[in-house]
């Protein structure tokens, strides 16, 4: 009987993460710095399994996430705040596709058809998406491309900046663990949270285009299974490279969500009017909520 698959993967330097293909997964820090003593010391070099793949990159982001778990900020939905998070909608994905098409063209020289193959049928299911987020501005009343045109979120900016540098390297396949990142969390919303947004947007009014169709109602689902079991198909160093990308981009979003969500309603109105240089209306039906509370995002 053949011994089911176990894969790790070192992320940080402090932490490894074990998946066994039965679905067991452990977060292991080794009690000794001798390589040569610990069993994971060595990078693996086995097969991989999509059940082993699942374990290692959700476990990264999970890691990744965990670094701001005492201080993770859960604010209540507010207009604003929806606003701010839809201009990081924009600005996260107008470039998506030419990024990932630049990454397969350089797999490309590097004669690997099947990453190349991946890529650029990734952007082509991302292409246009930036133009969701506008058209959920605009139903909302707001001055989108002046608004995304002198605005990056402060909390967006490093994810973006992140991504385009992953898909500039030398050998990008990176950015498919930055990507794997995004869509996971992504998938993770439900109806709930498309009807929470709905419920402080004015009536007749659809301005969920772009978080519909990045919630576990759109295609994420799909994409993130695809990419498990792309990723289990790579040779164990890309895996490694990708399970370890999966985890630096789960901290840099951690934080940056995070720092969006700790501004205060005041902070983001002035943020979105300095922008959009002029007062802005949000006309729900109700009053924004009382300054001090938090955004949403």
């Amino acid at each position: 009987m053949a011994r089911p698959i176990t894969e790790w993967v070192d992320v940080d330097g402090d932490v490894t993460i074990i998946a066994r293909e039965t679905g067991e997964v452990w977060f292991y820090r080794p009690e000794t710095k001798d390589k040569g003593a610990d069993p994971f010391g060595k990078p693996m070099t086995g097969p991989g399994s999509a059940a082993t793949a699942v374990s290692l990159l959700d476990g990264a982001i999970h890691l990744g996430f965990s670094r701001i778990e005492k201080n993770l900020a859960t604010p209540s939905p507010t207009v604003a705040g929806y606003v701010m998070a839809l201009i990081g909608a924009y600005h996260t994905s107008v470039d998506t596709a030419q990024n990932l098409r630049r990454a397969g063209r350089r797999f490309e020289e590097l004669h690997r058809p099947e990453v190349t193959a991946y890529l650029e049928e990734r952007a082509r299911e991302e292409t246009g998406h930036d133009r969701l987020a506008l058209k959920d501005l605009r139903a909302l009343g707001m001055p989108a491309e002046r608004l995304v045109a002198n605005l990056v979120p402060e909390g967006i900016g490093p994810m973006c900046r992140h991504f385009d540098d992953l898909c500039a390297e030398d050998y990008p396949i990176g950015c498919v663990g930055y990507s794997y990142c995004l869509e996971r969390i992504a998938a993770l919303k439900q109806e709930a949270d498309i009807e929470s947004v709905k419920a402080i947007c004015p009536e007749g009014v659809d301005a969920t285009r772009f978080l519909r169709s990045h919630s576990g109602l759109g295609s994420e689902v799909a994409h993130v299974e695809e990419t498990i079991a792309f990723v289990a198909s790579l040779p164990a160093d890309d895996r490694i490279k990708v399970v370890r990308e999966t985890y630096q981009s789960a901290v840099i979003m951690a934080e940056g969500y995070n720092r969006e969500l700790l501004r205060t309603e005041a902070e983001v109105m002035a943020v979105l009017e300095r922008a959009a240089g002029e007062s802005l209306c949000f006309d729900v039906g109700r009053p924004l909520m009382q300054a001090g509370t938090r955004p949403a995002a």
